[in-house]
């Protein structure tokens, strides 16, 4: 995100020191925020590459497997080997299935759902409010032309703040929007990731709600 202002550096012939010197005061708060703008995006990506390594369906089915015939000790067991989140889920709702697996399997899946949510707020508002403050830069840039103009006098010496007023105005609600811009990508990507997420622990429900009821009902049928 940082990296989004040397574009518009080169495309206004100036270096990036000098457009952020150009850009007036309000560039402080937006360098602010892309940092940590930057910062969130590095660590949500790092994230979720380790948890699409972490995958591991071959287990998963292996555990519904097992739960299918029974063997509940063995689905755990096997569950308790794997770093899949999905499966980790599924070995603290067998495991608590005796007190409740519904709220187990809630509690579980909420936790890991979580750790996919963290610093998802931070980067929305990182996105709605760095166009707001390039907003706000045009605002304080255009006053200080205004104020340049009202100022009477010669205009021509006075040029050098009209041109400096405009290019702060121009230059913040430019940055502000690369910013937004910048982030929005990985910000969809992210809440995509998140949506599949919630739908393969929702499948992970609904399959292991099934195949225990179809256990029991194999189990019923033995006994008779």
């Amino acid at each position: 995100m940082i990296t989004s202002s040397l574009p518009i550096a080169f495309l206004m012939g100036f270096t990036p020191m000098e457009l952020f010197i150009k850009g007036g005061p309000i560039m402080w708060p937006i360098l602010l925020i892309s940092f940590i703008g930057l910062t969130v995006i590095v660590e949500r990506v790092l994230f979720i590459v380790r948890e699409n390594g972490n995958r591991d369906a071959e287990t998963v089915e292996k555990m519904l497997q097992k739960v299918e015939a029974n063997d509940l000790q063995g689905a755990v067991e096997l569950g308790k080997k794997s770093k899949d989140f999905i499966a980790r889920i599924l070995v603290y709702s067998l495991t608590n299935r005796d007190f409740s697996l519904h709220n187990a399997f809630v509690r579980a899946s909420n936790q890991e759902l979580t750790r996919f949510n963290q610093g998802m707020a931070i980067l929305d508002t990182v996105i709605t409010s760095a166009p707001l403050l390039g907003l706000l830069g045009t605002v304080t840039g255009m006053m200080e032309t205004f104020g340049a103009l009202g100022a009477g006098g010669d205009i021509a010496s006075a040029a050098g703040k009209i041109t400096g007023g405009v290019a702060e105005a121009l230059i913040a609600t430019a940055c502000g929007l690369a910013i937004a811009i910048s982030g929005l990508l990985p910000f969809n990507y992210m809440n995509a990731r998140i949506e599949e997420a919630k739908h393969e622990v929702a499948d992970a429900s609904n399959a292991l709600e099934i195949l225990l009821k179809k256990s029991e009902s194999h189990s019923s049928a033995e006994r008779r």
